[in-house]
């Protein structure tokens, strides 16, 4: 416990008989502060590991709004459409394009049924309506229309609201921009991050990059967790 002294010359005068304990409870004091912020890092760690290994329910994809099958993580096999940012199945895309053929219709979106765009500045205006609702969706594509033009620097702008909105595209393609420093600076650390983002919201190329740098790192249980995920 804490001792009162009544003046400093007090306790210096006793100092030869309490240094001792002093000095021995100082390291108790500086252990257990010590042992119970590693105790919290191993939780944190344990918690995040935890969250990181957990096997995602669906791809990063998501389900066909219409259909609510699978869509595939292939891009060729749906279409993303810049009027209501939805990704639509093949399947369905192509069965609304028969019903118009057949019908004599207007080409419109199979989900909201507005008219599509006929050029390319025609969606991109559409998406970037949906942009200033703050639609994660939309921020991804028109980050990758700058990037795809050699505008990295606003790519990674548009792609980091995205990312702060969850989308796990915007997130890889972040972790690939620190990894090779177009538009930003290299940084390993953030590079990490957005992997470890886009692989928990189920992105298998995220997921497999998270396998091959543990390799690099010579941690083969935890890359081949990564890979079996994958």
């Amino acid at each position: 416990g804490l001792v009162r002294y009544c003046s400093d010359k007090c306790q210096q005068d006793h100092l030869p008989h309490h240094e001792s304990v002093c000095k021995e409870r100082a390291a108790e004091v500086r252990d257990e502060i010590l042992f119970k912020q590693s105790a919290s890092t191993n939780d944190d760690e344990c918690l995040r590991d935890t969250i990181l290994f957990r096997q995602p329910e669906s791809s990063f994809m998501g389900d066909c709004p219409i259909c609510f099958l699978p869509l595939s993580i292939d891009s060729k096999k749906s279409t993303l459409f810049s009027c209501c940012s939805k990704t639509i199945c093949g399947g369905c895309s192509y069965a609304n394009k028969l019903h118009q053929r057949k019908e004599r219709l207007d080409r419109t979106c199979p989900f909201c049924r507005k008219l599509l765009p006929k050029t390319l500045d025609e969606g991109n205006a559409n998406a970037m309506k949906r942009v200033e609702g703050n639609d994660p969706v939309a921020m991804r594509h028109i980050g990758t229309v700058h990037c795809n033009t050699g505008d990295n620097v606003r790519a990674i702008e548009y792609w980091t609201k995205a990312a702060e909105l969850g989308d796990a595209m915007a997130h890889n393609s972040l972790s690939i921009a620190y990894f090779v420093g177009d538009g930003v600076e290299k940084d390993e650390k953030k590079r990490l991050y957005h992997l470890e983002q886009a692989a928990i919201a189920g992105h298998p190329g995220a997921r497999y990059n998270l396998g091959w740098n543990e390799g690099m790192n010579q941690r083969y249980d935890r890359a081949v967790k990564h890979w079996i995920i994958a």
